[in-house]
């Protein structure tokens, strides 16, 4: 039996598919924690917590900011449907500082109508954001 050294990926979102090709290693955060996978991995379904996803393919590493949606893990092929995903150059570096900024902000002096859940989620979008583009 052989072993693949790659697998189709597949990021689809809403507007676009942002990215299709042959990746050796795709690694992000989900609900329950960072995962990594190489080809042969066991059908799974994840759902996406905000962080940095990065692809390794044959030719290097590519990374971006992902924010929110659904995973799909097959032995051949990853199929990730994106709400909000975006390479550094997508990324406005002010616009995400203030946005870290804000959600800091709400979350250190919160008021009974802050949504707790919703400040932390605008949290982790902005420094996946800032930490996709160093």
């Amino acid at each position: 039996m052989t072993v693949d050294k790659s697998f189709h990926l597949r990021i689809i979102t809403p507007d676009r598919v942002f990215y299709e090709g042959e990746a050796n290693m795709v690694e992000f955060n989900t609900t329950e924690g960072q995962i990594g996978v190489l080809p042969g991995h066991i059908p799974l379904t994840v759902i996406i917590k905000p962080g940095i996803l990065y692809i390794y393919e044959p030719e290097g590493e590519k990374r971006a900011a992902l924010h929110a949606g659904f995973v799909e893990i097959l032995p051949d092929q990853v199929t990730i449907l994106a709400e909000i995903i975006e390479w550094p150059e997508e990324i406005d570096a002010e616009r995400a500082a203030a946005a870290l900024q804000r959600a800091q902000k709400r979350l250190e002096s919160p008021t009974p109508e802050t949504d707790i859940a919703r400040a932390e989620t605008a949290l982790y979008r902005a420094m996946a954001r800032i930490q996709a583009l160093k």
